[in-house]
């Protein structure tokens, strides 16, 4: 990329609706967890900054939950107190959840402790007739405590990654058998509750999940010359829909989990690590749409409840400014395919593989351990200040308009093409991260806008990397000495880490031209004010 297409747009410009859905739902770790005061804390912070609408986790029923027990005489015992003030606390924060039916309690697992430092207990139930009375229970007394209007607006998702053995010590077979007694028993209490799966990771380019267990010895990957030369296809899903087809199972929604990777888990297998192409996402988002829309349920909708750059807790990456390019490169260019994607997840408060060592140990997290923001929350701040209307799109930038007020926002990324993949695993250590913040050069970006009010002001905030003033979180640690364990001042300090502003203002005639050198790895936001503060994270503008 020698320069970013400069975006022209006319404030009074026709244009088109613009779905926010990268702003429908994030991911956590465990139900356990949310019972945090930190988790609901940043819970509360991400919804209200970057628009998040619904939270999805593991572990609603695992045993640290209390939900399911079976009492001295065999019969069960259903105890809905933690549950209860977790959804209390979800729902007070104006976030819903996005229902994970699984996994197994323990005295219902025909295997215990399969997966994660938390023992997860990643086998098929051994009583489905048992299993089905557990999902109605639940959903009974959700819709007696919250109402079934409320109710009808949350998502049913059965189980998490079942082609992944740690995850579902069973037979795809068996996985439909799961399915489809769930979803006959949450249609049972009401047609209108929307269930939906298969919920498998990853995409694969070969026919390892094409029978009833993993076949680990065709993984053709490990040999191939160009990854994005093989066709990508989501696993089960073709299947799972001409399935459910057959049997007349009901599907309301699809799902399955998109990392632009050759590995489904990071402590799934062995071998290399390959990461795909840079457009891996679109690519793999188009595959979705297009298999939908010619299933035999056209109008599902489409909600992938997991992604990120890579599927480790533990890839410095994810604490570094080219993460945060990757995710707004990825959704503006995946716009209208699907209903939502969610990022895996919103906070280090998780524990698959217990708490990092670190307070920047490459966690998954929006917001680190302490709630500091990594330079991926703001890029979804900054997808989230976008309007409801797509004005203009170009390769590397966007133009909206929000329909109510008629404000204009605009935002760029600079992808750097010495990167033609998506960011790559970084672990143990920073190395990795590093050398690929090191690429690149600067690129020219101009913005053209016509049509507005005279002398109309916006702000602009820039994330780039290389210190505290540009939104750099690790920069920002570093520029304190890199201290471990982190002090409350420098909790604090650091707290505070956000793009740079400056003021830019329309002239006379109602026209803005913005233009600025980008750093690779920059991502650029310009907003027309509102007339309030204009920005919750103001810096002074550096020369």
């Amino acid at each position: 990329m020698t320069s970013i297409l400069p975006p022209r747009a006319d404030a009074a410009d026709a244009g088109e609706p613009l779905h926010h859905f990268w702003s429908v739902c994030a991911g956590a770790g465990r139900a356990g967890e949310g019972l945090r005061a930190s988790w609901q804390e940043q819970l509360r912070q991400v919804a209200e900054g970057c628009g998040f609408r619904y939270v999805r986790f593991h572990g609603l029923f695992h045993d640290d939950m209390f939900v399911y027990r079976l009492g001295g005489d065999g019969q069960a015992v259903l105890n809905f107190q933690y549950v209860d003030d977790l959804f209390d606390r979800l729902l007070d924060a104006g976030v819903r959840p996005f229902v994970e039916l699984g996994f197994s309690p323990g005295d219902l697992a025909r295997e215990k402790g399969t997966i994660f430092w938390w023992g997860a207990h990643g086998s098929p139930p051994t009583d489905l007739v048992a299993w089905t009375s557990l999902v109605s229970a639940t959903v009974r007394h959700w819709v007696a405590r919250y109402g079934i209007d409320e109710v009808r607006q949350w998502y049913f998702e059965v189980w998490n990654e079942p082609n992944l053995d740690p995850f579902f010590r069973g037979t795809r077979t068996e996985y439909y058998d799961l399915y489809a007694t769930t979803a006959h028993a949450l249609k049972a209490i009401d047609p209108a509750l929307r269930v939906g799966g298969p919920a498998t990771s990853n995409f694969v380019p070969d026919a390892r999940f094409d029978g009833d267990t993993e076949d680990r010895s065709g993984h053709v990957t490990v040999t191939a010359d160009n990854l994005d030369a093989l066709e990508w296809r989501p696993v089960w899903l073709e299947h799972f829909l001409d399935h459910c087809s057959r049997e007349r199972l009901p599907v309301d929604f699809v799902s399955c989990h998109p990392y632009p990777t050759d590995w489904a888990l990071d402590d799934h297998g062995e071998g290399a690590h390959y990461t795909r192409g840079a457009d891996a996402t679109r690519r793999d988002l188009t595959t979705v749409r297009d298999i939908v829309g010619k299933s035999p349920f056209p109008d599902a909708e489409i909600h992938l409840t997991e992604w990120s750059s890579t599927p480790s807790s533990r890839d410095h990456t994810h604490d570094h400014p080219q993460a945060a390019t990757f995710v707004v490169r990825a959704n503006l260019e995946s716009i209208g395919l699907v209903d939502s994607l969610a990022y895996w997840t919103f906070t280090d408060v998780f524990e698959e593989m217990g708490a990092g060592d670190t307070a920047f140990h490459g966690g998954f997290g929006l917001l680190n351990q302490q709630g500091i923001p990594k330079p991926t929350y703001h890029a979804y701040r900054f997808l989230h200040a976008l309007g409801d209307e797509l004005l203009v799109r170009v390769p590397g930038a966007v133009v909206t308009r929000e329909a109510a007020t008629g404000r204009i926002a605009a935002l760029a990324y600079h992808y750097p093409p010495e990167m033609p993949l998506a960011v790559p695993l970084s672990t143990p250590d920073r190395t990795v991260a590093e050398e690929t913040l090191a690429l690149g050069t600067p690129v020219p970006y101009t913005l053209s806008l016509t049509g507005l009010p005279a002398h109309a002001a916006f702000t602009v905030e820039i994330l780039e990397p290389g210190s505290a003033s540009g939104g750099d979180t690790v920069a920002a640690w570093r520029e304190r000495g890199a201290p471990e364990p982190l002090s409350r001042e420098d909790i604090t300090a650091l707290r505070r880490t956000a793009p740079r502003t400056e003021t830019v203002r329309a002239d006379a005639a109602g026209e803005l031209t913005y233009e600025r050198r980008l750093t690779p790895w920059s991502v650029v936001l310009v907003r027309q004010d509102d007339g309030g503060p204009t920005s919750p994270y103001e810096h002074p503008a550096t020369p």
